[in-house]
């Protein structure tokens, strides 16, 4: 079956799945197995060779985990797909993978705590120079580029202000300088965003976030040009961050709400955005979808939703927070974000724990500022906890 034709929900469900599975299961077999018999030594030869499909070991590949790497696969638009045990092992093997000593590599100040750690300790310890820009400014990362470098990492909408950056305008300049360029999707999701599409060559998620849905699973998931795949698959099998068959399952089981959820998640985070705006004890309100938010107009280019992820900033201290994050009844004070439940906590411990009190203000992170991840709960509701919240600061 093609699904070229059919919309994001449709492949959401479908993708993957449209061949029978065994003894006509209606949904995808868990194959917990580490490894698969063959009685034929020939045929056990041409797979292990990549002469015929199949599968040899669960650290290489695993029935259960190709259909969910199928199924990103074709939400993003991608020739390939490859899978990792968490969101951070699909960042740092596609790194470590496509980087060599002497290799540069350009990059925004804001992007998730995690990547920058990798960016500025464990890659410059291998040779690897990183130069990372002011986000909003464009004709920095084109001049960073143009000084030469191997790759170009972006995430956009950015974590946690939502800075939005234009892919296809710096994915064209990366190129010109010759570079790989590969983009974080994981806050906008296939339903809101195709990086692919607008120029980058891999899209990587943290599919632990909107893929898997439910706080329930980590994955992470890679996708783009084949043969930049096939780099970084090979370089997995020997590094073994390997998802498991068990997580696959309840990954794609996630994805197929993936676009109810997230289409009501994008309705409600706008809404309660603008409400947010008008409420006195919150300073300033990061969403893409707000008319006057700096990356707005790109955001509508690019994007087709502007996400369930918005961020605000309270008047006062940390006092303030602890207050006002404890009042709230309708969200889990826990870090990860895009799940069916809200999910609230400042940056200084969830997307940027790593870092220091200064270096979060040199990125526009102030001490009091919320990081709220909408669920799919009644927006009304949601607004109501926000304002009884507001009310005890």
């Amino acid at each position: 079956m093609n699904l070229d034709k059919n919309k994001a929900g449709t492949r959401s469900v479908w993708a993957g799945e449209t061949t029978p599975f065994a003894d006509g299961s209606a949904v995808v077999p868990v194959y917990n197995t580490v490894t698969f018999a063959y009685d034929d030594l020939a045929e056990w030869t041409d797979v292990a060779l990549g002469r015929r499909d199949g599968h040899i070991y669960s650290r290489n590949t695993n029935p259960t985990v190709a259909v969910l790497e199928e199924k990103i696969r074709i939400l993003e638009g991608a020739e390939a797909a490859t899978s990792f045990a968490t969101g951070m092992a699909a960042i740092s093997n596609t790194l470590f993978a496509l980087l060599a000593p002497g290799d540069r590599v350009v990059s925004i100040n804001d992007s998730y705590g995690g990547t920058s750690r990798l960016l500025l300790e464990h890659l410059p310890r291998l040779g690897v120079d990183a130069v990372l820009c002011d986000t909003a400014d464009h004709d920095a990362l084109e001049r960073a580029m143009e000084g030469g470098c191997q790759l170009v990492y972006l995430e956009t909408p950015t974590n946690p202000t939502l800075k939005i950056l234009d892919i296809e305008r710096l994915a064209a300049a990366a190129h010109r300088a010759g570079a790989i360029v590969v983009c974080d999707n994981t806050f906008a999701t296939p339903i809101n965003q195709n990086p692919l599409a607008l120029g980058a060559d891999l899209v990587v998620h943290s599919a632990t976030k909107y893929l898997g849905g439910h706080s329930d699973v980590m994955c992470g998931l890679l996708c783009g040009r084949k043969d930049l795949i096939e780099t970084v698959f090979r370089f997995r099998e020997i590094t073994g961050a390997s998802l498991h068959a068990d997580a696959a399952y309840r990954t794609i089981r996630g994805m197929k709400t993936l676009e109810l959820r997230v289409d009501r998640q994008n309705e409600s985070a706008l809404g309660i955005a603008r409400w947010l705006g008008g409420q006195s004890g919150v300073a300033r309100v990061f969403h893409p979808g707000l008319e006057d938010h700096e990356g707005h107009a790109i955001a509508r280019r690019q994007m087709r939703g502007f996400g369930g992820m918005l961020s605000f900033e309270l008047q006062g201290d940390m006092d303030t927070v602890q207050r006002f994050t404890g009042a709230l009844h309708l969200a889990h004070r826990a870090a990860s974000l895009g799940s069916v439940g809200t999910l609230v906590g400042p940056p200084s411990v969830t997307s940027h724990v790593e870092m220091t009190r200064q270096q979060r203000a040199a990125l526009g992170i102030p001490e009091t500022l919320i990081r709220y991840s909408v669920g799919i709960e009644n927006m009304e509701d949601l607004i109501a906890d926000l304002e009884q919240a507001l009310k005890t600061i």
